[in-house]
């Protein structure tokens, strides 16, 4: 009998590993902290793990700047601890997922460092972006090779002491490989053969669609990802062919999920292709208002053009959700309730979940932050005038009535604020009302469903600004809207985001109805 892959339907959990837990004392989450709390996650209901980057890195970008792909940095453990929580993890049922980092490397990469040292057009060099000042540079005054802008503010050049410039889309201190090059393919093959060979279930790839990039690097338009230079070029789908037999090679349905930002859901299915990567983020419904009408825009065009299709309401690059959901409301409790009613729709379509650590809890964006506290490179860069993510990384309050609430024996790399007492994962255990049980019932539920529910749904006429759906014996209903509005008939209610009063759904809810 044919059975389903695990990650098409998983409930996936994304740890920051620097704000998880921590066990060492020093205030940074670690990998001896998330074995910790494995059966915390275990009774959440969840079915795999994903680990943010671990491996040795000065932490210019929170390590999304490696300096070494085969290891771990002393922050957070040793090879060992991860072989550990390997280990572990499949003990408690759950999968384990860790981030790869292809587009770039940490300027303190042994490979950086060597092109540095050696001369203009040498095989060191070829591995990263290196290039000549523009040939214009005389009539348009920039120096520059191009136009080409960091996403984390300021130009995309860095120019080194021979007069060549550098590559890099995020800080200088992430200088982009030349994926042309085949000894950069070969080098990252060999990098997920050597996690899998340690019992990784799968990777999430860091900004996958940006690894090739057009011929000559002409000038861009910054105003469209599908069509310019920089993202998405027909060439990287080979790459991920070429992953995709590796990740096949191995036992144990071995997954891959992209980070892949697009303009349409059409260009993402591209990237999820039977030969190339499993799945890849939905950022769509992560970047909708609250509003029906938005997201059952983004459920069509999510399930007419993905057959693997993944939701998403929060992560670490983002501004937690139930901030963004209550703001521009008079109703301080609407951010909550509209997160609680938004993961009960999520959880309700085909396809898989990704969930971020703390959202369990109900978490806020912390926007108060002194600015000597913050670390993402995006505040510095930008003079402070954007405050960046270090909002949605705050370290996790797990018990007790101050800071650092738990999260370990010492202090937190960042500030926790003074009013999370009643957010802990303790109170909340605890509390029968809280964001915690609702989670842990609204995983439960799904799970107890799981296998039964067919890949597709059916609208059904809602009133208002509210929405509608069968998948089968299932009715999902969520208000968007200001007023109540009537339920559809039904024989039972498995569970709601809110009180119901058994006729009507009132506003920022959403509940799951069955028909016997």
């Amino acid at each position: 009998m044919e059975t389903t892959p695990w990650w098409r339907d998983a409930v996936v959990y994304e740890i920051y590993v620097r704000s998880f837990a921590d066990a060492s004392g020093d205030g940074t989450g670690d990998l001896a902290g998330i074995r910790s709390r494995l059966p915390y996650l275990a009774e959440l209901g969840i079915d795999a793990i994903w680990l943010t980057p671990f491996y040795p890195s000065p932490m210019a970008d929170g390590g999304y700047d490696v300096a070494d792909y085969r290891d771990v940095d002393p922050l957070f453990g040793t090879l060992a601890d991860f072989d550990a929580l390997v280990s572990d993890t499949h003990a408690h049922g759950l999968r384990l997922i860790v981030d790869i980092v292809p587009n770039h490397s940490s300027s303190a990469h042994p490979w950086f460092q060597k092109a540095l040292a050696s001369p203009k057009g040498s095989e060191e060099r070829d591995r990263y972006m290196f290039r000549d000042t523009s040939p214009s540079a005389a009539q348009t005054g920039r120096k520059e090779p191009n136009n080409w802008l960091s996403t984390f503010g300021g130009p995309a050049w860095t120019q080194v002491p021979d007069g060549q410039w550098y590559l890099h889309l995020f800080a200088p201190q992430q200088p982009d490989f030349n994926w042309r090059n085949p000894e950069v393919r070969e080098e990252f093959l060999d990098i997920l053969r050597f996690w899998l060979e340690r019992g990784v279930d799968g990777f999430r790839i860091d900004v996958a669609m940006g690894l090739i990039k057009a011929e000559g690097l002409p000038d861009t338009d910054p105003g469209f990802r599908s069509r310019s230079p920089i993202w998405s070029q027909p060439e990287v789908h080979d790459i991920y062919r070429d992953w995709r037999r590796v990740l096949d090679s191995y036992p144990g349905e071995r997954s891959a999920v992209g980070e892949v930002w697009t303009d349409s859901a059409e260009d993402l299915a591209l990237y999820v292709r039977p030969d190339e990567l499993h799945q890849s983020f939905n950022f769509a419904w992560l970047e909708a208002p609250w509003s029906a009408t938005a997201f059952r825009k983004v459920v069509d065009d999510t399930l007419r053009s993905m057959s693997s299709p993944t939701w998403v309401l929060s992560n670490h690059d983002v501004v937690r959700h139930v901030t963004r959901y209550g703001e521009g409301s008079l109703n301080p409790s609407a951010g909550v309730a509209r997160g609680r009613a938004a993961l009960l729709a999520m959880l309700a379509l085909p396809g898989s979940a990704y969930l971020y650590q703390g959202e369990e809890l109900g978490l806020p964006e912390v926007k108060n932050l002194p600015p000597e506290a913050r670390q993402d490179p995006i505040f510095s860069r930008s003079n402070g005038e954007v405050l960046g993510r270090d909002g949605c990384r705050v370290p996790l309050p797990w018990s007790g009535t101050e800071a650092p609430y738990g999260f370990g024996p010492g202090g937190s790399w960042l500030p926790q604020p003074a009013d999370w007492a009643d957010l802990t994962a303790e109170r909340q255990a605890a509390d029968p009302s809280s964001t915690l049980w609702f989670y842990r019932h609204a995983l439960s539920t799904r799970r107890e469903l799981r296998g039964t529910l067919p890949g597709t749904i059916s609208w059904q006429d809602a009133p208002g600004d509210a929405l509608f759906f069968h998948r089968g014996p299932l009715t999902c209903v969520i208000n968007c809207g200001e007023e109540a509005v009537p339920l559809p008939p039904h024989d039972r209610v498995l569970i709601s985001s809110g009180p119901l009063d058994g006729t009507s759904l009132p506003p920022d809810t959403a509940a799951w109805l069955v028909q016997e």
